[in-house]
């Protein structure tokens, strides 16, 4: 049984709390001895709690500078549209992006010639410009040559050059020239060697480094009556290197290595071997016996056959020792990048431009090819890896039409842009002579609708889907003018955002269409996300 204390204890603990403190107060020094035998916990408290104000107190101290006192860089605003006109000018088929003025947006370049110019100097010149990709403001614009033959962007320079990118002008009569893609400021300038009677062919091949300066060299094909010859210069200098070589290959049988529009078989040509006919010494490669093993013993080439005119070679986007693409007059071929032996061969077909890629599935890559031409023509989705046919629109056009483009969206797929007629179903406009060109969206979880997006009535020049900034801002740029280069008139450069395009779109639906609402479709469009290329 408890004592009396034990049980008022029980019954009054608070009280019991009580008289044991009176207890420690009359006791101070059994007290003080306890105090001594605790261990210092209060005092590890307080420099616990002293650490988490001043961790919390430098944590805001940041904020707080980040936030207010350091100016966060502005970031520039991008127009959804801009529009820049020429009178009395002339518009070249040429269009290229890069970010020239650093500030994170895609920049446009492309050459004009401007007949109406007071200064005497640019009257007969081609000018090349490059406007701001986010409000069409001009970069920098320059008088380059009397006329433009060939022309090819983003040419890397010497490692440690100032200028470490370049366009390179081949222009005519005989110049060669190459200017600083970000100032437009020369690089160097000279004449060409070429034949006043040469055709210069397309395109620009950029070749190994042969003078061993950093800089990959230049390689450029010309055709005088039936015979096709090469020309190595220097990429960073312009110098030419060695005499001209020809390669043996007549008008016949086309222009080696890349586009040709007239050969009936595609031609191979070492560029150690080509550099040995040009300069008579060793150059700085190396044999590759399996391919050595197939060129022909007597004419040094290697040959595939096609059916038709050659039309496009193309490499095919991927890792190093890329598939190539044949696209002849008659059939087009998938061709392996180290044996040059088919991989597929589709049904005979008349291809009309040149294909472009993109993801139809996710994560695989097709080939999109135009089949046919005017009111029969049909665009062809192929998988890139059976040649089997995935998707087949029927989209007629008019001659002479812009190429198609793609861009990738974050669904791991790719939102195609076409151009065809404004009525798809009508030919009056044709025979009437006012047809409009009308650009069409196509994304392949909707594969049975067309979007309109805009059609014109003037000479369409030039046309790019781009995306201007990483993962978002996808535009079109349009290049228009006078359709006779001999004739100047009205040239414009225009560029628009594709998603304010989606609301006022006109849907297109091919056949039999699903249950959504002409709206629904527009807001599924408008909700596409873009990405870049990784």
């Amino acid at each position: 049984m408890l004592d009396h204390k034990d049980l008022e204890a029980e019954i009054h603990p608070l009280k019991n709390e009580e008289r044991k403190s009176q207890e420690n107060l009359g006791n101070p020094s059994k007290n003080e001895d306890n105090v001594k035998s605790a261990p210092p916990q209060s005092r590890l408290s307080r420099c616990r709690a002293a650490a988490f104000f001043l961790s919390l107190f430098l944590c805001l101290f940041v904020v707080f500078v980040v936030s207010f006192v350091i100016p966060c860089p502005d970031r520039p605003a991008s127009q959804r549209m801009w529009r820049i006109d020429y009178s009395a000018a002339v518009i070249y088929d040429f269009l290229a992006v890069d970010d020239i003025n650093g500030d994170r947006i895609q920049d446009v370049l492309f050459l004009y010639k401007n007949t109406n110019s007071s200064n005497n100097f640019s009257r007969s010149c081609v000018d090349e410009a490059a406007v701001s990709g986010a409000n069409g403001s001009t970069l920098w614009e320059r008088p380059v040559a009397q006329d433009v033959a060939l022309v090819e962007c983003a040419v890397p320079q010497p490692r440690g050059s100032e200028a470490p990118s370049a366009c390179i002008l081949v222009g005519r009569p005989s110049s060669f020239i190459a200017v600083n893609l970000f100032t437009g400021e020369t690089l160097w300038n000279h004449s060409s060697s070429f034949s006043g009677n040469a055709s210069v062919l397309s395109p620009l091949l950029q070749v190994p480094d042969v003078d061993g300066d950093g800089a990959p060299d230049l390689l450029v094909l010309t055709q005088e009556r039936e015979e096709v010859s090469g020309h190595l210069y220097s990429g960073s200098t312009g110098h030419q290197i060695g005499l001209r070589g020809s390669l043996g290959v007549d008008g016949e049988s086309g222009f080696l290595l890349h586009v040709t529009r007239t050969a009936s078989s595609l031609c191979g040509c070492s560029v150690k071997g080509l550099y040995e006919k040009v300069t008579g010494s060793d150059g700085p490669f190396k044999n590759d016996p399996h391919w050595e093993s197939m060129l022909n013993a007597t004419t040094r080439r290697m040959l595939s056959h096609s059916s038709g005119a050659v039309r496009y070679l193309m490499h095919v986007p991927g890792n190093a020792g890329a598939d190539v693409l044949l696209v002849g007059s008659e059939a087009f071929v998938l061709l392996d990048g180290q044996e040059l032996t088919p991989r597929w061969t589709p049904k005979a077909a008349h291809v009309l431009r040149k294909p472009i890629f993109g993801r139809y599935k996710p994560d695989t890559l097709a080939v999109v090819v135009e089949n046919g031409t005017g009111t029969d023509r049909q665009i062809l989705f192929l998988d890139l890896g059976t040649g089997a046919v995935l998707c087949s629109l029927a989209l007629p056009s008019l001659p002479g039409g812009p190429l198609s483009a793609s861009l990738p969206t974050a669904d791991h797929r790719s939102a195609f842009f076409f151009w065809g007629l404004h009525e798809l179903g009508s030919t009056s406009e044709t025979e009437t002579g006012e047809a409009r060109h009308s650009l069409y969206m196509f994304h392949p979880t909707l594969p049975r609708v067309l979007l309109e997006l805009a059609n014109v009535s003037t000479h369409v020049v030039a046309f790019d889907a781009v995306l201007f900034e990483p993962s978002r801002h996808a535009a079109y740029i349009l290049l228009t003018g006078p359709a006779d280069s001999e004739a100047p008139g009205l040239v414009s450069v225009i560029k628009h955002k594709v998603r304010d395009l989606v609301p006022s779109s006109r849907v297109v639906r091919l056949g039999e269409g699903g249950p959504d609402s002409d709206q629904a479709i527009r807001d599924r469009f408008s909700r596409l996300r873009y990405q870049s290329e990784a």
